[in-house]
């Protein structure tokens, strides 16, 4: 017999040191049967009545949360002194049982055991925890009956507590009471103000003050100001500060990344003496949300060439990359590791698969995670639901809302815009009215601007543009550009001028800054043969300087993200591009195409219109995609912008023309390009 259990049985003359030695080492019981063995010493050798021992037994009990066991030889005491009842009331409190220890806590004053300055923390904490405002301040009450109101350790945590509770003016009161202030009570008093509405300025003022700052301190301010997007600020106390640890340089990078000052914080984090896996997130994920993939994709290249394992974070933001240009080859490669590491799949790294596989065209592949997932919470069904809408598959999409709710999970506003989305491309008006019908009759739901902008869209693109403008008129919210976009949208479709200046009027008001909705009114002037009209609105936005949003097209090839913009020669391949494109064109006239110069661009005269049609972002991605894949690839390209209608027509063609799938993406839609037609039915 060795190890634990064989001292217990080899104990002699010196038993009870020996046993007290044992209760006293941190890490030397660690299994429920250490546990049992000890007891039963102590009790042939009567320490079970010791103070001393069981509170140490207790520490033991609570370390390896067996509170329960706790209780049965605490509960066998026959005077237990406070320093047993305080370990009883950590205990419960450490084990995440606050109405336990406030019990116990009620027990030790009912067995007449002065409660002191060890005692009172932790009952504040189990307050804290049960959002017990009013037992809080009868416990403060109780500070000072007991004589402990001014004792620093306990007035720090009343300070926790009300800043809890977010009164800070108990808060500083409990603070500016203290006789002797250490720096933990200090900080608790500064996190509060930062932690309370961001109040850096009262939060400075005290910093100021304080006379012995440590790491913590200076990590609390540099962080408050970095929440309060005053990262200038927040540099200069880095700078300041005269010990810097990992927690500092990443609150600092975050603030960067968060501002968008990408530039700044590549700086900066090229300049960190110590990078952890932290720093590595900050950045990719900096990079991803500011749309910039190559760069998010080779810096987790390169954090893995430094030996650092991803984590759920770091896998979560490469997929969402990944949905977000389409990049389908690399999200595969992403998924074979995730199934190859020991990082494991929960439902949050499931749904971003699903989520990718989805937003890179693929839904067999979303369909296979999905199905394989043990757990599906709202989140993942929405992830579903929304990949079928998207991908035109609105009979599935309502299909898998029905399931959602016939396995008992509650949709939210999220899922009931997948649900209106799904309607608005397949253009089911009854049945959009009734889930928008239901949102507030049977979920409890309160449709957003989100939801309204849909039905707007459903019902004018099904030509009920009188209704559509009533339910925009009827709105409770104030229509945002969304609303007023979907219904100059469809006043385009259905070539109504009148309503469309009246929807122009309003996004002209809301954003002057874009001027794809002008570019949209000038179409319809054109198509009504209003030229007048044209000329005028040109002229207009030419004096504003007002510019229409680049577009730009991008795909996928071996790992490698192309980016493409209109006439763009930057390509290392461009002369390869540019001649697959006059050989698409010359076959495209061949098989009867004639390009669409109905729509009046701004950046280009009458005469350069059919040329700038060749190069649009899009049909250069897919010229790029014809000479640099073999002819079973599918091509998978990924637009910033609303495909045009000579794009679709164009690329229908090219599909039948080069045998080819094509599967273009774009700000609202995906299009399943095969054999000459298009899966949206030319309906988008």
């Amino acid at each position: 017999m060795g190890g634990f259990l064989g001292l217990i049985a080899e104990l002699g003359t010196s038993q009870k040191q020996l046993a007290l030695s044992l209760l006293k080492t941190p890490h030397s019981i660690k299994t429920l049967n250490h546990l049992k063995s000890l007891h039963v010493h102590l009790l042939r050798t009567d320490l079970h009545q010791s103070s001393f021992a069981v509170g140490n037994f207790i520490t033991h009990c609570a370390t390896l949360g067996l509170m329960g066991y706790a209780t049965q030889l605490f509960d066998n005491m026959f005077e237990p002194n406070s320093f047993v009842w305080n370990t009883m009331i950590r205990g419960f409190q450490q084990n995440q049982e606050p109405r336990n220890a406030l019990l116990y806590f009620d027990r030790m004053r009912v067995q007449y055991v002065k409660p002191d300055r060890f005692t009172y923390p932790f009952i504040v904490r189990a307050c804290t925890d049960l959002m017990d405002f009013c037992g809080g301040l009868c416990v403060h009450g109780q500070l000072f009956k007991f004589g402990v109101a001014l004792d620093v350790f306990v007035g720090t945590s009343m300070i926790e507590f009300y800043s809890g509770f977010g009164d800070m003016k108990l808060a500083k009161d409990v603070f500016d009471e203290l006789i002797v202030k250490d720096t933990v009570a200090w900080t608790a008093v500064i996190s509060g103000f930062v932690n309370n509405g961001g109040d850096m300025e009262r939060a400075r003022e005290l910093f100021d003050k304080m006379p012995n700052k440590d790491v913590v301190v200076w990590n609390t301010m540099i962080s408050g100001y970095v929440k309060v997007r005053d990262v200038e600020v927040a540099k200069m106390l880095f700078d300041r500060a005269p010990v810097k640890d990992i927690l500092m340089y990443n609150t600092i990078l975050g603030g960067y990344a968060r501002n968008g000052d990408m530039e700044v914080m590549l700086w900066f984090f090229n300049d960190m003496p110590k990078r952890d896996l932290v720093s590595w997130n900050t950045v990719i994920g900096g990079f991803v949300r500011c749309r910039r993939i190559s760069e998010a994709m080779k810096h987790f290249h390169q954090m893995q060439m430094e030996n650092v394992n991803p984590n759920e974070v770091t896998v979560v933001s490469i997929l969402s990359a990944c949905a977000q240009v389409g990049a389908l080859d690399m999200g595969k490669w992403l998924h074979s590791c995730i199934d190859r590491s020991k990082l494991g799949l929960n439902v949050v790294v499931e749904t971003a698969l699903v989520d990718m596989y989805s937003k890179c065209g693929d839904l067999e592949s979303a369909q296979y995670v999905f199905d394989k997932m043990l757990e599906r919470d709202a989140v993942a069904w929405n992830a579903m639901i929304i990949g079928f809408s998207l991908n035109g598959q609105s009979r599935n999409a309502l299909e898998f809302f029905y399931r959602m709710k016939n396995e008992a999970v509650m949709p939210n506003d999220v899922t009931i815009l997948g649900v209106l989305c799904a309607c608005v491309h397949a253009g089911l008006v009854d049945e959009g009215q009734k889930f928008f019908d239901s949102m507030s009759q049977e979920l409890g739901l309160t449709p957003k601007l989100e939801h309204y902008g849909c039905m707007v869209d459903l019902l004018g693109r099904a030509g009920l543009l009188d209704k559509a403008y009533d339910l925009i008129q009827s709105m409770p919210l104030a229509p945002h550009t969304g609303v007023w976009g979907a219904l100059l949208g469809a006043c385009k479709i259905h070539g109504n001028v009148e309503l469309a200046e009246r929807a122009i009027e309003h996004l002209i008001q809301l954003d002057l800054e874009d001027g794809g909705y002008l570019a949209i009114m000038s179409n319809i002037y054109a198509n009504a043969g209003r030229w007048n009209d044209v000329a005028k609105l040109r002229k207009w936005v030419k004096q504003k300087g007002i510019c229409k949003l680049r577009g730009c097209s991008s795909i996928e090839i071996d790992g490698e993200i192309h980016e493409f913009g209109v006439e763009e020669k930057i390509h290392p391949r461009a002369k390869e591009i540019y001649d697959m494109i006059d050989e698409i064109y010359e076959r495209l006239r061949l098989a009867g195409h004639v390009a669409s110069t109905n729509e009046v661009y701004f950046d280009v005269e009458e005469e350069e219109k059919e040329k700038a049609l060749f190069f649009h972002s899009e049909k250069m991605a897919v010229a790029f995609g014809l000479i640099a894949t073999d002819k079973s690839t599918v091509i998978r390209v990924t637009k910033n912008l609303r495909i045009c209608a000579d794009c679709h027509a164009a690329i229908k063609l090219i599909s039948q023309i080069f045998n080819r799938e094509i599967v273009i993406r774009d700000r609202s839609l995906f299009h399943h390009f095969k054999g000459g037609s298009c899966s949206c039915g030319d309906y988008w």
